[in-house]
């Protein structure tokens, strides 16, 4: 895909759908509410959503009524989970970020703050980028297995409200105790290659639990990078978090990285997949990269970065 394609300006009408599960979720929705209409966002309607299962539908519901742009506010999976909605629409689809990785935020260079992300919805550009896919379903960001499901699933929800991106990695050294390698087979239609890992992240984008794990992964490539901790040490596992999440020199001595348009990922014992920090899937799996799929709202100097 062509990166240096002109921007075209974003629309100011919207619909507003934020998930309000949780009692921040509620306060942060009536904040978004007010300054995207004083930052010039007419609001056709505005959804604080109370049951996060229904975010997709309030979505679809958007779309199929013509809004030109719906704004998610939440998390990353609550970005994966709505934006099949949007995939061969002529809508746009804005990020409002209220998780605690945010890390589609982060790839498109968007504030984290609510003040900033709005700004950069109501003055930046519309711009046209990939999406990764898990068999038929679509994802944002990143979906990964081995170690990071079992994080997913079972970290407190205090320690990562509280804690944020340390609370993951404090939570990740408690289940690695339990945690035993895997034999992965990753097959690109010509070739196979059988290795033994710890974790496997299949990226759209450079961030995965709000820490940047690649150098090559991005939402403008038209590929699909899928990056793996070798080997059987829980050590290196946990010296690549370390090194990735500092920025170290060495940060990509225990990884491996496979890219291209698509790949079949199967494992022995079979392995649960986290998509955008939800487990919604199971090896074997086909990954592909979805060029093109959808028009998200970037901030104006998002051609420069």
């Amino acid at each position: 895909m062509e990166t240096n394609q002109p921007l075209r300006p974003l629309p100011k009408d919207a619909v507003l759908v934020v998930n309000a599960h949780s009692r921040r979720g509620q306060d942060m929705f009536a904040q978004a509410k007010d300054k995207l209409e004083q930052a010039g966002i007419r609001l056709i309607a505005a959804h604080a959503v109370e049951d996060p299962t229904q975010m997709d539908a309030t979505v679809r519901k958007a779309v199929a009524d013509g809004a030109p742009m719906v704004i998610v506010g939440g998390g990353d999976g609550s970005m994966s989970g709505t934006v099949d909605e949007l995939v061969g629409k002529d809508c746009v689809f804005g990020v409002l970020p209220l998780g605690t990785a945010n890390s589609f935020a982060r790839t498109l260079g968007l504030p984290l703050d609510v003040d900033g992300a709005v700004q950069a919805i109501a003055t930046g550009k519309r711009r046209r980028v990939d999406l990764g896919m898990i068999d038929d379903d679509y994802f944002v960001n990143a979906a990964s297995l081995g170690l990071s499901p079992m994080i997913g699933q079972t970290v407190p929800h205090k320690l990562k409200r509280y804690l944020g991106r340390i609370g993951y990695l404090v939570w990740a050294v408690k289940c690695s105790v339990g945690f035993r390698a895997f034999r992965l087979t990753i097959g690109d239609g010509e070739k196979e290659k059988r290795m033994w890992s710890t974790e496997v992240r299949i990226l759209n984008g450079p961030f995965h639990g709000g820490v940047e794990l690649s150098d090559n992964a991005d939402v403008d490539t038209g590929e699909i990078v899928v990056q793996t901790v070798t080997g059987r040490s829980h050590m290196r596992l946990a010296w690549d978090w370390y090194a990735k999440f500092f920025k170290l020199r060495d940060r990509d001595s225990n990884t491996q990285e496979f890219h291209g348009k698509s790949f079949t990922i199967d494992a022995r014992p079979p392995q649960r997949i986290s998509i955008d920090g939800e487990v919604l899937a199971r090896t074997p799996v086909t990954v592909r990269i979805a060029a093109g799929a959808v028009d998200v709202a970037v901030p104006a100097d998002w051609a420069t970065r």
